[in-house]
């Protein structure tokens, strides 16, 4: 039976760590270059920002805020990666231009405020109402709420969506390390598919092993170093 204080045993564990990390950094760039497809692995979470943020989109033309110009910038801002909490302002920024008295009601309902004072307000906000265009007490509360919640829907859109996209592309890079785990295993033995437990059980813990090898491998070393050192100090 191997010696579990041994400093090579230790450090062959480093160097295995370090490997099937590789293998789990490797996969992820395979996922990382599938978004020169349309997106690819970037589209995940944003059906789901989609189908949210659908009761508070225009549903007839606008000038040039409608509903598909509006998620087709939406998603540009997604696929690119910019900071969620600048999506956040450029969709809710986009809500309020998009904002009229023929769609004040829809999204009223949306929100759960007062339909006829929202669309006061989307009047005075455009400069079509009638003489004072100065917000009153209930239509500056009105607006309050209706950005509160809208605020509070952004925020669950944008987090669901953020947690679908990394655990989206997670799954796809483990299928990615489990498919080179698998063929590397075969590959080294021959094409002996004996292995393919091993090589699946690799793919499997790379991905996740992957943003913290670094750590665990440079303390496996500093653990072999120590040992050696006290048996070094043993023998003398």
């Amino acid at each position: 039976m191997a010696d579990p204080a041994n400093a090579d045993l230790i450090q062959s564990v480093g160097n295995i760590i370090a490997a099937v990390a590789a293998l789990g950094t490797t996969s992820m760039g395979f996922v990382d270059a599938l978004k020169a497809f349309g997106g690819g692995p970037s589209n995940f979470g944003f059906p789901g920002i989609k189908r949210t943020l659908s009761p508070f989109l225009p549903k007839s033309a606008n000038g040039a805020f409608t509903e598909a110009t509006l998620l087709e910038t939406l998603r540009a801002n997604w696929v690119n990666g910019v900071a969620k909490a600048d999506q956040k302002a450029k969709a809710k920024a986009l809500i309020h231009l998009g904002l009229t008295a023929g769609n004040a009601v829809e999204l009223a309902r949306a929100a759960g405020v007062d339909e006829k004072t929202l669309a006061s307000v989307a009047d005075k906000v455009a400069g079509r109402a009638q003489g004072n265009t100065a917000l009153t007490p209930a239509e500056t509360n009105t607006l309050g709420q209706f950005d509160a919640i809208l605020s509070a829907v952004l925020d669950e859109a944008y987090e669901r969506g953020d947690q679908q996209y990394r655990n989206g592309t997670k799954i796809l890079a483990m299928i990615f390390a489990v498919i080179f785990g698998i063929a590397g295993s075969c590959l080294i033995k021959g094409g002996n598919w004996n292995d393919v437990g091993l090589g699946l059980l690799v793919g499997l813990a790379a991905v996740p092993l992957a943003p913290v090898a670094k750590d665990l491998a440079s303390s496996l070393q500093a653990a072999a170093t120590a040992l050696q050192t006290t048996q070094r100090g043993i023998r003398r």
